[in-house]
């Protein structure tokens, strides 16, 4: 992992937590959590935990993040929430494209490069997540997958918006299945991608922190994050139990 670029251990709560199992969650974070000034550390929590859970982080580091949002800043989107909402929370990142999206609520790369698009605009800093099916995988098109996933919203948002954003790279195979990839298989795809946004932009390339996002957990964490191009990890499962995330932010360190 590169002293050069920002590295953040980020959260990913999605459809978990009572409103007592949320604030109970994130006050054991904010009392345990020792945080280092080189590594961010971030909890994307679901919509209705926001006005509890950013009134807990103000004194804090932690970062707040929203696991997804509307691309219109308004309207008739019943059911929706846009980036402008979630910005008077103090939301700071927003997970755009996560695999669950794509795969069950039908967001394309047209719709993640909207989403993308809108986050930057209302001042948040889009992580896009990016991955294969593990059938993508086994027909080698793992490159040609993250690239075109990539490519859609470099072709809506230009090189440059790079500047304020992460990528996450989830093998679609690897989330919530146990399986993971093996920290040479992990920095290989790492690799390729950073040097996908080099043919684009070196300098982007260089200071873009790209995460994986493939059941790391508090056993595998410190040989993935040992990689030189894996800059932090977005968490799943293991961001719901306060001992097994903050070892993991620990090895980001």
């Amino acid at each position: 992992m590169s002293d050069s670029r920002r590295r953040i251990i980020a959260g990913n709560w999605k459809m978990n937590c009572s409103r007592a199992e949320a604030i109970q969650l994130a006050s054991a974070i904010v009392a345990d959590s020792n945080l280092n000034n080189n590594v961010e550390m971030l909890i994307c929590i679901p919509h209705i935990h926001m006005a509890d859970i950013s009134k807990l982080l103000i004194n804090s580091k932690i970062y707040l993040g929203a696991q997804d949002a509307h691309w219109e800043s308004s309207g008739a989107f019943t059911g929706e929430i846009s980036s402008s909402m979630l910005a008077d929370y103090q939301v700071s990142h927003l997970l755009v494209g996560h695999s669950e999206r794509r795969e069950m609520f039908a967001d394309d790369d047209s719709r993640v490069a909207k989403k993308f698009a809108a986050a930057l605009n209302y001042g948040l800093k889009p992580i896009l997540c990016i991955g294969e099916s593990l059938e993508q995988r086994k027909q080698e098109m793992t490159l040609e997958v993250l690239k075109s996933q990539c490519q859609a919203v470099v072709d809506v948002v230009g090189i440059n918006a790079f500047s304020q954003a992460y990528v996450a790279y989830e093998p679609i195979w690897a989330i919530g299945t146990g399986q993971t990839a093996t920290p040479e298989q992990a920095e290989q795809v790492h690799a390729e991608i950073r040097a996908w946004f080099a043919e684009q932009s070196k300098d982007i390339a260089a200071q873009l922190p790209i995460l994986y996002g493939g059941s790391m957990n508090a056993a595998n964490a410190e040989d993935l994050l040992a990689q030189d191009n894996i800059d932090g990890g977005l968490i799943g499962g293991a961001s719901l139990k306060v001992e097994d995330f903050l070892k993991i932010y620990s090895a980001a360190g």
